[in-house]
């Protein structure tokens, strides 16, 4: 199992572990809060035993604290993007999946998604773009727009837990 390489949960000061992992779900401390209060021990200084606690953590909360969470994610290629308002990690996952290199008509087309998506659902398309490409995403846009409310509501969920994994990884 690999191991994190900047940090040892394990041995920790609260502080110290939710300054490091506070942004691992987007804007959401509570998460890192929860895994620190359910006890850190030396197995979750492996990343896939600390994963499966926050997903854990996840999927125990409320549905209220799930849709926050949900949105607090930003529109994909949205205002948030353009202003430079989005987290360190947020904007590196854009950058590397070449949204910010849209041009004027995709990202025209992206904006028309995130509206017509947001009026659908209330809430922002999230997708783990890691090792993907502005044209994959714009196709799944396209596909999950006809989704059922409940199935995007999940989809989500599922899309976040990936966001977090390859955050973890990434520490």
């Amino acid at each position: 199992m690999q191991m994190f390489t900047t940090c040892t949960p394990s041995e920790m000061s609260k502080a110290q572990f939710i300054g490091k992992f506070a942004d691992i779900f987007e804007h959401s401390p509570w998460i890192a809060e929860a895994a620190f209060d359910a006890g850190i021990t030396a197995e979750h200084n492996q990343i896939e035993h600390f994963y499966q606690l926050v997903c854990s953590i996840l999927t125990a909360a409320d549905h209220q604290a799930k849709l926050d969470l949900i949105n607090a994610h930003p529109d994909l290629a949205g205002k948030a993007a353009i202003a430079g308002q989005l987290t360190h990690s947020s904007s590196a996952e854009q950058s590397d999946a070449g949204i910010s290199d849209c041009s004027p008509a995709e990202f025209a087309l992206f904006n028309q998604l995130n509206s017509a998506y947001q009026a659908k659902f209330h809430f922002p398309f999230i997708m783990a773009v890691k090792d993907s490409d502005k044209l994959k995403i714009l196709a799944a846009f396209q596909q999950r727009i006809n989704n059922q409310p409940e199935r995007e509501f999940s989809q989500a969920l599922l899309e976040i837990n990936k966001i977090a994994r390859f955050r973890l990884a990434d520490l």
